[in-house]
């Protein structure tokens, strides 16, 4: 067993070329700084798109960066309600021409008096 063994190296943990003749990707450090006081920096590209918000390594919170970029405020839709969607479809005055037939088909008994009848009488159990 003993000669098959490779004596004072680590088998695929260790790289026995130099770094003679290596040239480096151009880098940029940026700095964040954390709403907990936190100061810390990132290595990134020079070409790469640096983000405003990075996580702080230390705490997990947002931290924005030291130069003063902030983020871009995101544009949000406002919050469409049923009304909304009805006036997309409907106008004001269709809308009253349908609330009268409606109030006028309630008044008459034609619309909705089965519904209120079976809902309101309390049901028969035998025994």
């Amino acid at each position: 067993m003993a000669d098959r063994s490779l004596r004072g190296t680590g088998l695929g943990s260790k790289s026995f070329e130099d770094e003679a003749g290596v040239e480096f990707a151009a880098r940029q450090e940026v700095g964040y700084d954390c709403a907990r006081q936190h100061h810390f920096t990132m290595v990134f590209s020079s070409e790469a798109e640096i983000p405003a918000l990075w996580e702080c390594p230390r705490c997990g919170a947002e931290s924005l960066r030291s130069d003063g970029i902030r983020p871009e405020a995101k544009e949000e839709k406002p919050v469409r309600t049923h009304w909304d969607m009805l006036r997309e479809r409907r106008s004001i005055a269709e809308l009253e021409e349908l609330l009268a037939e409606r109030l006028t088909l309630l008044r008459a008994g034609e619309l909705g008096s089965t519904a209120f009848t079976r809902s309101a009488r309390p049901s028969k159990k035998t025994a």
